[in-house]
């Protein structure tokens, strides 16, 4: 079973993350926050992967709190629930549109995290969400979970549309890099160093 649940607690938040690599993608989420429970069920169903998230967080301060320990909450699940990572297809990518919106996102389940991150709204705010903390989200999901991410806005004027087409692409390009592929010898990392865990 690839899945594995995480508890994080702190003076600013309590979380409760619990995700299925190999799920069809249910979800139960609930952060407070409107618009990042809409994209975090956009990964769970275009992945398509199980996840739950329930978090309460300080949004009396604000939402910063929420969405970057929601994101470390589940890059250290998704880090649990890959184990050695062996067998798995290791690269991904996806281009998603949304109406007018368009976004490239190019995942490797490396071992090492780097995020590449050039995505611009016009808006500053979606509802309560605050656009600049989707950087935030993937910058903590991509170091805790070790992934090389890169995610590239090409086209977009409406800030809910850029924002769902950037989720709805990296759900389809991790979905793609987290998959067993059939073709590869059993119990084989994809990698000429032997491992993608170091």
């Amino acid at each position: 079973m690839r899945s594995a649940q995480i508890e994080r607690v702190t003076k600013e938040t309590t979380i409760s993350v619990a995700v299925d690599l190999d799920g069809a993608g249910k979800s139960d989420i609930s952060t407070g926050i409107g618009f990042f429970d809409h994209m975090l069920d956009q990964i769970a169903r275009h992945a398509p992967l199980d996840l739950t998230v329930l978090a309460k967080g300080d949004l009396h301060i604000d939402g910063h709190h929420t969405v970057e320990d929601v994101g470390l909450a589940l890059g250290q699940a998704v880090d649990r629930a890959l184990g050695d990572r062996k067998g798995i297809a290791r690269y991904g990518d996806a281009h998603a549109p949304l109406d007018e919106a368009l976004t490239r996102v190019v995942v490797d389940v490396s071992g090492r995290p780097f995020l590449v991150y050039d995505v611009n709204f016009p808006a500053e705010r979606i509802g309560a969400f605050d656009t600049e903390l989707m950087r935030e989200f993937f910058q903590a999901f991509a170091v805790q979970a070790r992934i090389g991410l890169h995610i590239d806005s090409l086209k977009g004027v409406n800030s809910h549309h850029i924002a769902e087409s950037a989720f709805k692409g990296f759900a389809r390009a991790f979905g793609k890099a987290v998959a067993i592929d059939p073709r590869r010898v059993q119990g084989e990392a994809p990698s000429t160093k032997g491992t993608l865990t170091a």
